[in-house]
């Protein structure tokens, strides 16, 4: 096994990576301040998208039984402004759970949303370096199926996630890396991505605080609960292993939210060096 080594994104005090940790358990935990606004289905090998304000709460559950799901999320108002994987992956982990925030991209850099709650916050680390919600791989897509496999099929998670939102104004090229909630992933000892069975039961979930308007959109992953190889000589079509998703949206107390704000786009305003030298006319 190789050794520890220090992160590379410290948190300092005051930095925008310290988390006020007491404002979200009170959030958590105070179920009396919260109100039930939507709740819904989303289908197996499907997608959907939907909206939450700022301040919001929403959750994905597992009604039935485990399923993996492929998230993406934007700013409702810009939708140029949405996750960044990457840069998510740097600060918070390869894996999220409970007080990790989901990043946007360039020139906006902000907390999306942060995890208030998980209900398998306990998996931690498995025999096979396994961790939970991840942020290593992304959506499967026909492109790729059809490399691997020369057959066409439509309901990948990017298929899934592009017909979600096409009724919002957004296309295929709005689709993005994802957080892939409730997959059990990892890195082999050749440094290949690995996918395991996924280890939620029915009615767990993994809860988020909108940090600003958002437009969500979640797919019901074709391969269900990943039990079942889909690619190599051990492929099979793992439609008996595929269950809905659950989404739930919670409007919170005015109380809940003293203290808290929306966060500001990042505060760099230095034009990248690109300053325009006066015109003589100008000075």
């Amino acid at each position: 096994m190789y050794k520890d080594y220090p992160a590379a994104y410290q948190v300092s005090k005051g930095s925008a990576l310290q988390v006020d940790k007491p404002f979200y358990e009170r959030v958590r935990d105070a179920k009396e301040g919260r109100t039930l606004i939507e709740s819904f289905e989303v289908p197996i090998r499907t997608g959907r998208a939907w909206k939450v304000p700022a301040g919001h709460v929403f959750r994905v559950t597992t009604p039935v039984g485990p399923q993996v799901g492929d998230f993406n999320v934007w700013n409702a108002n810009d939708p140029r402004e949405r996750l960044w994987a990457a840069r998510t992956r740097q600060l918070q982990g390869a894996h999220v759970s409970t007080h990790d925030r989901l990043w946007s991209n360039l020139p906006f850099l902000r907390p999306l949303v942060t995890i208030t709650d998980d209900s398998l916050a306990g998996y931690g680390i498995d025999e096979h370096g396994g961790r939970l919600h991840d942020l290593l791989g992304t959506r499967c897509d026909p492109y790729v199926n059809k490399m691997l496999t020369g057959e066409d099929f439509h309901h990948h998670c990017h298929s899934n996630l592009t017909r979600a939102v096409l009724p919002h104004g957004l296309t295929e090229f709005d689709v993005h890396d994802v957080l892939n909630i409730f997959q059990c992933t990892g890195l082999n000892h050749d440094d290949m991505y690995f996918m395991k069975a996924c280890p939620a039961q029915k009615g767990d979930y993994l809860e988020f605080f909108a940090e600003i308007d958002l437009l969500c959109a979640l797919s019901t992953c074709p391969g269900g609960d990943l039990s079942l190889a889909m690619w190599g000589p051990d492929a099979q079509d793992p439609l008996s292993v595929c269950r809905p998703l659950g989404v739930e949206i919670y409007r919170l107390d005015d109380s809940l939210l003293q203290g808290w704000s929306q966060p500001e786009r990042a505060a760099y305003k230095g034009l990248h060096g690109l300053h325009i030298a006066k015109a003589d006319w100008e000075k």
